[in-house]
């Protein structure tokens, strides 16, 4: 698959933390206040405990990353990528495993809330957290068009895996290098090099 080829592609679903702003979550530090061990997923394991220590904990989660979501600032290329794919009438997601609340926070914060329609925004109390695909694929149906047509933008492995389980494209940006290539079909240094990709032809 060719990276012109993106450029007929008029769907696009974003992660939020790392790809349109810049990764502020120290995820050792929330596993460490939270008692969750180095290797396991943070909420994978919240899930799993007590529901009165699972409240507790999640709680705890929603005040730090509210936090973070206040003090967010754009990755590079963010918003211009995101204002020209608007401005062309392209449809527009966000799929973050953050809380939905905080996603609408952030985009307040970046200064793109009008980009993206409230409905937009799925959370991880909307679908089951990347990279179960059932976010992505809510949008595909939503949107009534086939997997195919529909691109995943992420930094991180699974954001890639949701993508490739969904049957869409995906693009890789913020990352150094690609650590799943399977389910990468394109890695770009970030936005900027994401719109630049997308003016050929």
């Amino acid at each position: 698959m060719t990276i012109a080829s993106l450029t007929q592609c008029r769907h696009w679903v974003f992660d939020m933390d790392g790809t349109l702003t810049v990764g502020v979550h120290d995820f050792q530090f929330i596993r460490r206040a939270l008692d969750i061990p180095p290797d396991s997923d943070i909420l994978d394991h919240l899930e799993a405990l007590p529901d009165e220590q699972r409240r507790a904990s999640h709680a705890w989660l929603m005040a730090h990353e509210r936090e973070l979501a206040r003090r967010a600032s754009l990755a590079p290329g963010a918003e211009a990528l995101i204002r020209e794919l608007h401005g062309r009438g392209d449809r527009l997601g966000i799929l973050t495993r953050n809380a939905r609340e905080l996603a609408h926070i952030t985009l307040e914060v970046i200064g793109l809330a009008d980009c993206f329609a409230r409905e937009e925004v799925l959370g991880r109390e909307d679908a089951s957290p990347k990279p179960h695909p059932g976010g992505l694929e809510h949008f595909i149906t939503r949107w009534n068009v086939t997997p195919s047509s529909v691109v995943m933008v992420g930094d991180s492995p699974l954001d890639m895996q949701c993508g490739r389980a969904a049957g869409a494209r995906t693009v890789l940006v913020n990352a150094p290098d690609t650590p799943c290539p399977e389910a990468t079909d394109h890695h770009l240094e970030d936005c900027h090099a994401l719109k630049a990709a997308l003016a050929v032809g």
